[in-house]
């Protein structure tokens, strides 16, 4: 299966290594794994403010860049999320509808496209499962406590087939961290307190790490919890999935 990895701009330059681990997952999973060499941000920032229109240029190279693959893949659920929702390119609409249609978050992919049953990993530590906002409630990769539906988590899937790992959750299980984009820059003290209090209910659980689908969330946890001196520590989903396959 072809696939094309879209690898958002804070992870491409503060946490390679997630990039890295999807693209060696993918692999091994039997996919052919195309790396476009040109392709930039999104345009979520500029969204997320207020200023879609200046996106535009993101947009057109995006279009430019993801232009003829059957599948594109992201490790980041709100990246994901915002390609499906807002993707507009005039001169190529057809192109952008196509690729609005054909783009996947990484654990999404995993479940609904490969239909993986098995994964060859090993992570022998207790670990917190963070459900991001954009994934769970845009792109329904988990269940809302909010709704009277039956309970499921595609992420959570995929992190019960690694061998050694003990999964918690925590009390409020669907809760904001508060990072949000640029919310967490207009907001701070909000967000602060929001990150603060998701950070104490996965400690509470004793947890050595606490995972999830969105390296935007995970950092905004990992500058609180090394604020505080916390021996836990934050890690994305894709590189428990990689870990020792």
């Amino acid at each position: 299966m072809k696939v094309a990895l879209f690898i958002p701009c804070y992870i491409d330059q503060f946490y390679p290594n997630v990039g890295i681990a999807a693209l060696q997952l993918l692999e091994k999973l039997g996919c052919d794994v195309t790396f476009p060499l040109e392709q930039t941000c999104c345009g979520q920032p500029m969204a997320n403010s207020g200023f879609a229109n200046l996106s535009k240029g993101c947009d057109k190279n995006f279009v430019k860049n993801f232009t003829g693959f059957d599948h594109i893949v992201a490790p980041s659920g709100s990246c994901v999320l915002h390609v499906k929702e807002h993707l507009q390119d005039l001169e190529n609409p057809q192109a952008a509808l196509h690729i609005r249609n054909s783009v996947y978050e990484l654990t999404e992919f995993l479940t609904d496209v490969l239909k993986v049953e098995s994964i060859n990993a090993n992570f022998p530590f207790k670990v917190g499962l963070h459900n991001s906002c954009h994934g769970q409630r845009g792109l329904h990769l988990s269940s809302m406590t909010e709704r009277v539906l039956p309970e499921f988590s595609k992420p959570e899937q995929l992190l019960k087939m690694v061998n050694g790992i003990t999964l918690s959750k925590p009390k409020r299980n669907d809760e904001c961290c508060g990072f949000g984009g640029t919310f967490c820059v207009f907001e701070e003290a909000v967000s602060v307190k929001m990150g603060k209090d998701r950070v104490k209910e996965h400690e509470d659980n004793q947890v050595d790490y606490i995972t999830g689908g969105d390296t935007s969330c995970l950092m905004h946890l990992e500058g609180i919890l090394k604020r505080q001196g916390s021996k836990t520590k934050t890690i994305h989903i894709a590189e428990i999935l990689n870990n020792g396959l």
